[in-house]
């Protein structure tokens, strides 16, 4: 049941990708590479420990575990590196960021065939 389910999974992952994503640039310091990409979102709530409790959201890219781990840059993400996106003539500069205590970035289906990564907006150009 379990490989049904995980080919049931793939097959969606590859659907999700073909139709619904768009092409990215994942950076870290001078590796970049073009991946497909589809967005998502992500809402948390943080305490300031004063009792003040602050909603956010953040911009999510999923992205296939292969194609990263198999890209030059050949690793998990992690904090620093940047997704640039761009639409038309303006390119969106997204720095990925930690939600609370956890990492910058989960599995998003328990089969680990795409990783939802987490991101702010830290800059645009036009």
């Amino acid at each position: 049941m379990s490989d049904m389910l995980h080919k049931g999974q793939s097959w969606l992952a590859a659907k999700l990708t073909r139709f619904a994503s768009r092409i990215v640039t994942y950076q870290r310091d001078d590796l970049s590479v073009e991946l497909p990409a589809t967005i998502g979102k992500s809402e948390y709530e943080q305490d300031d420990g004063e009792g003040v409790i602050t909603r956010a959201q953040v911009r999510d890219f999923l992205i296939n575990t292969k194609d990263l781990l198999a890209s030059p840059i050949g690793t998990w993400p992690r904090r620093g590196d940047r997704i640039l996106e761009t639409e038309g003539d303006t390119t969106f500069v997204y720095e990925l960021m930690s939600i609370g205590n956890e990492p910058p970035w989960r599995y998003s289906d328990p089969f680990r065939v795409k990783l939802r990564i987490h991101t702010k907006l830290v800059d645009t150009i036009t």
